[in-house]
């Protein structure tokens, strides 16, 4: 039986899971439109970003999920994000090892300091420190309240902790 390409996918896991890269790889792959939920909360602006209304971020979020193709990448864990589960072929749900998900904070937010990469948010240490906060609290509760909150779509979960999954599956 010949397996369906998913057209809309919601990717989640914790900072520094692969979130954003996975989600330019497949947007890449498939020719598909991805979405930072980042940049759905935040208007990005030179001066300083400007958080949209709780109004404005559900306006916005609901134009992406109806249309037939998108990519959402993004750990909000919160209910304006439940539309888009509902709506999604496929929801990824990255589970990488939390000492690389460590790893990974460290190095991107040494290569953000040293401007070898680019930010969405200014690279403060108060941002760096969060990062570790969120990591954490990810680790102990975040992943056990997704599947607990939305269990009733566990037929279109995949679990991915590593890179060779996450090939095997769309190869």
């Amino acid at each position: 039986m010949e397996k369906t390409i998913p057209k809309r996918i919601h990717i989640i896991g914790s900072v520094g899971s692969g979130k954003t890269t996975l989600a330019k790889r497949i947007s890449s792959m498939l020719d598909i439109p991805f979405y930072e939920l980042d940049n759905v909360v935040w208007i990005r602006n030179h001066n300083g970003d400007i958080r949209r209304s709780e109004q404005e971020r559900e306006e916005y979020l609901n134009s992406i999920i109806q249309s037939n193709i998108w990519i959402i990448e993004g750990v909000h864990n919160e209910e304006w994000v439940a539309n888009s589960f509902h709506h999604a072929d496929l929801i990824i749900f990255l589970d990488t090892k939390y000492s690389i998900r460590t790893y990974r904070i460290i190095k991107r937010f040494l290569k953000q300091k040293l401007q070898l990469e680019k930010s969405n948010y200014k690279p403060t240490f108060r941002m760096f420190f969060s990062m570790f906060k969120w990591n954490r609290q990810f680790e102990e509760v975040g992943k056990r309240n997704f599947f607990n909150k939305y269990r009733m779509y566990n037929d279109k979960i995949a679990i991915f902790k590593d890179k060779d999954c996450i090939n095997k599956y769309f190869n």
